[in-house]
């Protein structure tokens, strides 16, 4: 339950809109739910300013819909690695639920809460090739439904460095930079090495044998060079899109 939904059930009761018995049963669900095979919950954006987010990755698309549709009663609701079988599953009994098939993400939006103002403050996301987008794009829908500004700015490897440097304003006018990366990894460091911005890099799994499933690019930028770059596990995007938000915020 959401922090401003607190003080509406609380204001409730002192004008006497709402019986303490009505309230108690509406913060029943307080500090989570027990559905047997998940406890959601509930808690988490008055604790930590964020409601929870489902990771969908290995749930069974019906406890994975079940979970989203319960936090979906109390708080807008994030879930990412979904899948279609998911979306549809949730748009079923939530028809404004969106679905972004390249960043594989639902988002249910909770109308009876206030949005704050977006950040002016912005978020560049770097990749170095079109194969890093799913990754970047998680990170992006992270970081916008966490209402900061996101701009995008792909395929500007290493391999062709002139795409990227043909972009300095862009770069420079961003206050966080996240560079998604694979292969050798080495973009971050580049990256890291023209800006005085915060740098989050993000390894993917993208790479022929030796890059290890991300693990070669990984070493690459725990090795950076460049100071002021921060390396999340391979394919985090989540991780990356909130860490800026929480550096922007």
């Amino acid at each position: 339950m959401h922090h401003e939904k607190i003080k509406q059930l609380l204001q409730a009761v002192q004008a006497q809109q709402l019986s303490i018995e009505e309230a108690a049963f509406k913060l029943q669900n307080l500090p989570y739910e027990d559905l047997g095979f998940a406890k959601v919950d509930h808690h988490r954006a008055l604790r930590r300013g964020f409601p929870e987010v489902v990771f969908c990755q290995k749930k069974r698309p019906a406890q994975a819909a079940e979970i989203i549709l319960r936090l979906a009663q109390h708080n807008q609701v994030l879930a990412t690695r979904a899948s279609q079988e998911i979306f549809k599953l949730v748009a079923a009994q939530q028809p404004q639920a969106v679905f972004n098939e390249v960043a594989a993400t639902i988002f249910i939006a909770h109308g009876d809460l206030p949005r704050r103002p977006r950040s002016e403050k912005r978020i560049l996301i770097v990749t170095a090739g079109t194969s890093d987008i799913p990754v970047a794009e998680e990170a992006a829908v992270t970081a916008e439904v966490m209402n900061q500004t996101v701009d995008r700015l792909y395929d500007v490897g290493v391999a062709g460095i002139h795409r990227l440097l043909n972009n300095k304003e862009k770069i420079d006018s961003a206050n966080v930079l996240i560079v998604a990366a694979g292969m050798d990894g080495v973009l971050p460091s580049v990256v890291g090495g023209l800006v005085d911005k915060p740098v989050i890099a993000v390894p993917t799994s993208v790479g022929y044998g030796a890059s290890f499933q991300g693990i070669a690019p990984l070493l690459t930028m725990l090795n950076a060079c460049a100071p002021g770059v921060a390396v999340m596990n391979i394919d985090n995007g989540f991780g990356a899109g909130y860490f800026a938000a929480l550096i922007n915020k």
